[in-house]
């Protein structure tokens, strides 16, 4: 296995919406996904919770004080970022992804001027780092964003939204690019196309399109507001980085029938055209050419295409957590684009939420971004969510995690040394958080755990667990030591 470089950037990443917890403190509004609810396994609601529809919204906003919104809590990072950001530095980061939640500076979207306590949060936060060598990278948007703007605007279906946006990112470009050399645009851009509500904050029945346009329009305004923010952000902080994001799924063919392989390079090719239109700067005509035979209507952003050609990306950004196999058979076929699919590759172990583990699948995933980008890759989501149990004594032995993590960083370390440019490595959660699908504590990531169950009962005490002291040991010796 090649040596990461010594610039390699180790750390871990978490979001706002999922870790910071004050949701009404220091004068933050709420955001849309203050709105998804935890369902229990007990409840007769047979939904998944971050897809929320008109009808649950306005339930749930009848009843803010009955049900279960996890995400308000997070992780408690809000009256903990020194403690937390201290076991950060104990471990050795290089790095941590975090973001900026867009309702603490602006509580509704619309307000001219940020709330002082939220931007002086940030700085708080940006100086722990710093105190212990740590750089920040910053989502600028890690889907949440003002409920006020789903409401009256229905989220990112409208183009007002890309003003209101860039309204904000000039703001955070211009208070903390001294402060910040490494940032993300949009986290998992091509989400919204999974989930309408969680990516886009939308509601897609208040929509006059139908559901497929009003999602691949959130989708264009997005890259309409990513790319005039990179051109911003080209023109006012020279001296650093910003990149893309996608949820990366590699797709194989289910068998070598050439039917099932022309339908994975399909599934590949959808997957792939968010980076393709942020980092080359257009779409690729496959994606038009599906538009025009879906009947997509999208209504184009004036000068959308100069737009997208001045406003491309430094550098390639992906979670990565598994793979998936694609046949053409009818009785088989899946929508394209989904993120999770059922049929199952029988070489991969499976994780306790059924996610198959595949780490050769990230070294391919490496190689095929290399060569067809050119643009450093960043690995900022990566990991296994498991049934973490604390002994009595205050331990957590999660030897599964260690495994896992250890043959993902060995899958890099393989692509490096097939010619890959890979700037960083960030795993997931690496401070226990609320993970997305199903709103709960009980999906563990970190190499920390916090003392808190699925409906906020606990300590919020912090304990490290085995892997803690495995990647110290890691990031100390630049990968070699695994």
């Amino acid at each position: 296995m090649a040596k990461f470089t010594e610039n390699f950037l180790w750390g871990g990443a978490t979001s706002a919406s999922q870790y910071e917890g004050g949701c009404l403190e220091g004068g933050r509004g709420l955001s849309h996904m203050d709105y998804i609810r935890r369902v229990e396994k007990e409840d007769k609601v047979k939904v998944f919770p971050i897809n929320v529809t008109a009808a649950m919204l306005d339930e749930h906003k009848k009843h803010e004080d009955d049900y279960n919104f996890a995400f308000r809590r997070g992780s408690d990072f809000y009256h903990r970022y020194k403690e937390d950001i201290a076991l950060l530095g104990e471990m050795g980061f290089k790095t941590f992804r975090m973001s900026i939640s867009w309702s603490r500076l602006f509580p509704t979207g619309l307000e001219e001027k940020p709330c002082t306590d939220g931007v002086a949060f940030y700085h708080n936060v940006f100086d722990e780092c710093h105190k212990y060598g740590i750089e920040p990278l910053v989502t600028m948007i890690h889907y949440d964003i003002p409920i006020y703007l789903t409401e009256t605007l229905n989220g990112w279906e409208s183009p007002k939204l890309i003003d209101y946006f860039l309204h904000y990112t000039k703001f955070i470009i211009d208070e903390y690019k001294d402060e910040v050399k490494y940032w993300i645009t949009f986290n998992e851009i091509n989400m919204v196309m999974n989930s309408s509500y969680l990516g886009g904050g939308m509601l897609v029945e208040k929509s006059d399109k139908t559901a497929e346009s009003c999602i691949h329009q959130a989708l264009h305004h997005q890259f309409i507001a990513s790319a005039l923010t990179a051109k911003y952000f080209h023109e006012h902080a020279k001296s650093s980085m910003v990149g893309n994001m996608i949820a990366r799924l590699q797709n194989y063919a289910y068998t070598c029938n050439s039917a099932d392989v022309l339908a994975a390079q399909q599934q590949n090719q959808f997957n792939f055209f968010p980076t393709d239109v942020q980092v080359k700067g257009y779409y690729p005509s496959s994606i038009l050419n599906y538009y025009k035979k879906q009947n997509i209507e999208i209504d184009w952003y004036p000068g959308y295409e100069k737009i997208l050609r001045e406003g491309t990306v430094d550098f390639a950004a992906i979670s990565y957590y598994h793979t998936a196999v694609i046949s053409a058979e009818e009785d088989k076929k899946e929508p394209i684009g989904a993120f999770i699919r059922n049929l199952k590759n029988p070489y991969n172990k499976i994780t306790d939420w059924g996610w198959g583990i595949d780490p050769t699948g990230l070294r391919i995933t490496l190689n095929d971004m290399n060569d067809r980008y050119g643009v450093p890759i960043f690995i900022v989501e990566n990991g296994l969510g498991a049934h973490d149990e604390l002994t009595k004594d205050g331990k957590v032995h999660d030897a599964y995690r260690i495994d896992y993590l250890r043959e993902h960083i060995k899958a890099i370390g393989d692509a490096i040394d097939d010619g890959c440019q890979v700037m960083g490595y960030t795993p997931w959660g690496c401070i226990d958080l609320v993970s997305c699908g199903d709103c709960q504590m009980t999906k563990r990531y970190g190499f920390v755990y916090v003392d808190a169950d699925d409906q906020g009962n606990g300590s919020y005490d912090r304990y490290r667990k085995d892997s803690f002291y495995w990647y110290q040991k890691v990031i100390r010796s630049n990968g070699e030591d695994l």
